[in-house]
């Protein structure tokens, strides 16, 4: 860790008390605004507000984990794990295209194990969790707001309204008053597939956490691997195992078999001509996408140019769909828009295509039915294959393995997630979650949706967890978009602190 990651430490608070107003450098500060997890969605929207709020708001950044400005996505310590986009559209600010990229370049040469920054590379993760981390720090000693912000380590279990603000709820007795909140906590571990016995998921053989410290830990390089998924976390598992010599078979299940596409090395077609409209019907958005990329590809082009071109829109596209467009389109095109969409960059697909010709990664499309332990340890996991009809077994067929990690992508469904923070908000009638479960409910200005469905003043949200409104909330540039936005949004609703006169003079 660089001493500008150092900068900013986690601050402890008295236990069960935080005064409503405190006195800082710049006058007295207000409640001010607290931001539950500070992964990469609640370290940008601090950044953001911390620009756009006056010097006297307090901003409060909650984190329960020792690491912030990361989350699971760029905490990794592997450099085999990339960006999925490259280095010159990775910036925190609109207004700055080229910020991530320059920072880059202006690291020293051994700070970059042997990384050419350019716009065009894919650059370990971890490289952006720092820069991100880099940028908080920097803003606060630029603009002396040392008294203003807090950064807090602490579990928030509860928030409850409080006499024209909200209070916060910590472990160990503590709280929080705020004038506002803002939920960005991520994304939750996925879900295991339902089967009859559901004790295998509590046995030592199952991770269901991919991005858990120990979720390869005490591996035989030679035992068999089933993941659960075939997306982007899948990706990232079999890269890791590689990287740790794992010899073994690896199988990667998910319903559809569908693997995440590379990006594109071809530039599109000079000639391509621009959609005039795109349909929010989900059958006449298909035939739209379908007949777009055969005339890029008659063009001399590939279907990447279609995708890419409705990045700007993407949002526009889901909102306007009614809601039944909508859950079709979860139903039958999500996983080939994910694959499309969500692209890996050369490197890696070279590797993951090499590892499937060796033979040692294997991808079976199916439906878990049943595990089954074996006397020597191992599990055969039985599943239905997608197109198994003529199999014997009533059509059923077979994987054995000795550990299986769960990387079917975040469970998003808020009315079975266990966490206690989720569940008091449900209980309390705070939030709701989304009508297809992508996440909680909120208004295309990220204030929540409680159970009657009245609009927050108080309580709002970002990142992930909005992904029901706003669809594409999971790369950096559209959450990068919304940060900023809800930055304005906050700094137009935070009031002056008002400071009584020292006698009987009237508030100012």
């Amino acid at each position: 860790m660089t001493a500008q990651d150092k900068a900013i430490q986690p601050a402890e608070i008295q236990a069960g008390h935080t005064p409503l107003a405190f006195e800082g450098s710049n006058g007295p500060l207000s409640p001010g605004i607290a931001i539950v997890g500070a992964g990469f969605s609640g370290t940008l929207l601090a950044l953001h507000l911390l620009q756009r709020v006056p010097l006297q708001t307090r901003v409060v950044l909650i984190e329960r984990n020792a690491q912030f400005g990361r989350g699971p996505a760029y905490s990794t310590g592997n450099s085999s794990h990339v960006l999925n986009v490259p280095a010159g559209k990775m910036s925190a600010f609109h207004s700055r295209p080229l910020d991530f990229l320059q920072w880059l370049q202006a690291l020293p040469a051994d700070e970059l194990s042997g990384i050419d920054p350019t716009a065009t590379t894919f650059v370990p993760r971890r490289m952006f969790g720092r820069y991100i981390r880099h940028l908080l720090n920097q803003e606060v000693k630029a603009r002396n707001h040392g008294d203003q912000f807090e950064l807090i380590r602490g579990d928030v279990v509860d928030i409850v309204p409080n006499g024209g603000g909200l209070s916060l709820t910590l472990d160990r007795n503590r709280t929080v008053e705020v004038d506002r909140a803002v939920l960005a906590i991520g994304n939750f571990p996925p879900a295991p597939p339902p089967v009859a016995d559901m004790s295998f998921y509590d046995g030592p053989s199952y991770r269901p956490d991919p991005w858990a410290a120990d979720t390869l830990d005490a591996l035989d390089p030679d035992l068999p691997v089933l993941l659960i998924g075939t997306g982007l976390t899948t990706i990232d598992t079999v890269i890791s195992l590689l990287d740790r010599g794992h010899r073994g078979p690896i199988t990667a299940l998910s319903r559809r078999g569908l693997l995440p596409h590379r990006h594109g090395s071809s530039p599109p077609p000079p000639d391509m001509p621009e959609s005039d409209s795109f349909p929010t019907r989900v059958n006449d958005l298909a035939r739209v996408l379908r007949e777009g990329s055969r005339r890029c590809r008659e063009l001399g082009g590939d279907w990447h140019t279609v995708i890419d071109e409705l990045r700007p829109i993407t949002t526009e596209l889901w909102q306007a769909m009614c809601v039944k467009d909508r859950a079709r389109f979860l139903r039958h095109m999500r996983p080939w828009w994910d694959v499309h969409r969500h692209r890996v960059a050369g490197p890696v697909a070279d590797r993951i295509d090499a590892a499937r010709g060796s033979g040692q990664l294997q991808i079976r499309a199916g439906r878990i039915r049943e595990y089954r332990s074996r006397p020597d340890g191992l599990t055969d996991i039985v599943y239905r294959p997608r197109f198994g009809a003529g199999l014997e077994n009533g059509g059923l067929d077979c994987v054995t393995a000795g550990r299986v990690v769960n990387c079917a992508g975040p469970d998003a469904d808020y009315s079975r997630i266990r966490d206690p923070l989720v569940r008091s908000l449900l209980g309390n009638g705070l939030v709701r979650p989304d009508p297809l479960c992508l996440g909680l409910d909120v208004t295309a200005n990220c204030a929540t949706l409680g159970r009657d469905g009245s609009i927050s003043r108080r309580l709002f949200a970002v990142g992930p967890v909005t992904k029901g409104t706003f669809w594409e909330m999971t790369a950096v540039p559209d959450i990068r978009q919304q940060a900023e936005f809800l930055a304005g949004q906050l700094a137009s609703l935070t009031k002056p602190v008002r400071v009584a006169a020292a006698s009987g003079g009237q508030a100012s």
